[in-house]
Formats: structure tokens, sequence, C-alpha cells
């Protein structure tokens, strides 16, 4: 499972390489490449962001691979139980729309979306069967990026959805757009 993950993502990720190559209609700005800690990876995730469009603004999706790793408990009833750390990969797929004057580099992005867990966790720390590995996902983004490719950063609030719980989060990134 992990492996077929791992090679959706460098297949992603190579042809997003290769296609920019073509400096013919090149539009830069349009895709960026960037590490995040927060957001809708959950933990920690490295993403692509692209435009459907070519411009820098309007609709837009993003692939990542990322995970998360916390602590969990477990009750053998009673009280009795033990802490122990697990470890998971992420998946966070997402359709966003960045909205912007076209000649600014200062944008904002509103998106939604689903994040996969490679198992079934609890991020939200309630004791009540409420562990699941598809968790609906939010961004309302402040966004950063250069006219012409470069540097770019993201901070914002981003929200987690699970089983009927919202767990309010947060997500800054740094990358690169070209």
């Amino acid at each position: 499972m992990k492996r077929t993950f791992v090679a959706a993502f460098a297949l992603l990720f190579s042809s997003v390489l290769f296609a920019q190559k073509n400096t013919v209609g090149r539009h830069p700005g349009r895709t960026q490449f960037y590490a995040e800690v927060g957001g809708p990876g959950i933990l920690f995730s490295a993403n692509i962001d692209t435009r459907f469009t070519p411009s820098s603004l309007g609709w837009g999706g993003r692939f990542g691979l990322g995970f998360y790793t916390g602590d969990e408990y477990n009750y053998y009833g009673g009280i009795y139980g033990n802490y122990y750390t697990q470890s998971v990969v992420t998946v966070p797929v997402q359709v966003n729309y960045i909205f912007g004057k076209t000649d600014s580099p200062h944008t904002f992005e509103v998106g939604g979306g689903l994040t996969y867990a490679g198992k079934k966790i609890d991020i939200m720390n309630y004791n009540d069967s409420s562990r699941t590995n598809l968790f609906g996902t939010a961004s309302f983004m402040y966004r950063r990026q250069p006219l012409k490719g470069g540097f770019t950063w993201r901070i914002g609030f981003t929200p987690i959805i699970a089983k009927g719980y919202i767990m309010p989060s947060g997500g800054a990134s740094v990358g690169y757009s070209f």
C-alpha cells in the first residue's frame, strides 16, 4: 500500500517537472512544490499545487504525501492500559481557488478535500471509537507567491473533519513556485 502511494507521488512529481521544460507558452507561478507543517497533511507533508488555468489565480488542486506520529492509548478494561507511538502515512488531496489581483504577489486560498491515512488513527483524542483513516479538510490561507516564480510561503486556518467532529488546526508552508 505504501509503495503504491510513493509510486503515485513520484509519477505526479516527475510529470510536473517534465511539463515545465517546455518554455513556449509557459506561465510562471502556476505550479508550486512546498513542505507544510500542520494543514491537511495532519502533521507534515510535501505537496504539489497547480492551477487548472494558465494563470497563478483561479481553480487548482494539490496532492501530497505526509506522515503523522502521535501517542495512542489502549485500554485493557478498567483503568489499565498502555501508551505507544504510532506513525502513519497520509495522502492529502484538495481542490482550491486562489483569489487575488493579477499584478500582486498577495493572494488568498480557499479549498476543500480529503486526507487518507494508511491506518485508522484518532487525532482528536476522544475516547469514543472515533478512529478513522479518512478525514475531510478545508483551507483558508494567506499565500505569498511571486509573480514570476521563486520562493513562496503560506499560513492559515486548516480545520480537519472526522466522524462528526471538527478539529481547529493551522498550517504553514514554504516552497518554490515555478
